[in-house]
This record gives structure tokens, sequence and C-alpha cells, in this order.
């Protein structure tokens, strides 16, 4: 899986949602043992971030042949800071990163921000 560094020019500009496209290994692992560890994590670090969506995905309609998901997961964090703080950190490292490993067959993350209208 490649993983790519975030640019310089999207640090310090304001809100990032991260879109996650999720492959389930154990559903219930995720739903109930790495979500509230994420949720710890972040209040020990003494942030937060904001689930604004999770939903199963019903169909892929438009997407590369066997590139099927099981749901997707909006989170938005204050900064890309706020997100590397957390993703950096031996807490999450420690507390959640084995249960999200564990939980998913397969993960896409993509550094979003909403569209100025």
């Amino acid at each position: 899986m490649r993983v790519v560094t975030i640019p310089d020019t999207v640090q310090g500009t304001g809100p990032v949602l991260m879109l996650n496209m999720l492959k389930f290994a154990d559903r219930r692992l995720y739903v109930e043992e790495y979500l509230p560890a994420f949720h710890g994590v972040m209040e020990q670090l003494g942030l937060e971030a904001k689930v604004n969506l999770l939903s199963d995905v019903l169909a892929s309609v438009i997407a590369d042949e066997g590139e099927d998901w099981d749901a997707i997961l909006l989170v938005e964090y204050a900064s890309v800071e706020a997100f590397l703080t957390v993703a950096q950190s031996d807490a999450y490292r420690i507390m959640a990163e084995p249960l999200r490993l564990a939980a998913l067959a397969d993960l896409k993350l993509y550094m979003t921000r909403r569209f100025a209208l």
C-alpha cells in the first residue's frame, strides 16, 4: 500500500475531512473496540474529531472491477496538524492501531477539504 507524505501546502489552512473507505475483516471489532479506542486516544491527546458520517456502502455504482467497500467514514479534524498529531502519536500506535489493523481487510484514506461555495 502506498502512503503519501502530506504536502506542506495543505498544512495550517483549517479543518480537514478524512474520507475512510473501509473493507472489514471484523466489523464488530471495528465498531465496538477500535472506534472507542480511537476516541480514547483523542481524549488523551486533548483533541476532538467529529464523525460526520459512518455509512454502509450499498453498491459500487462507478468503480474499478473488484473495488468493493463495506463502509465509508468521514471524520473532521480541526487541522492537518491535529490529524498528524493523532496519526503519529504513541497513544494511537499502542491503543488503536492494532485494533484497526485487525478489524480491516483494506482501507483507503483521503484527506479532503470542503469546497468554499
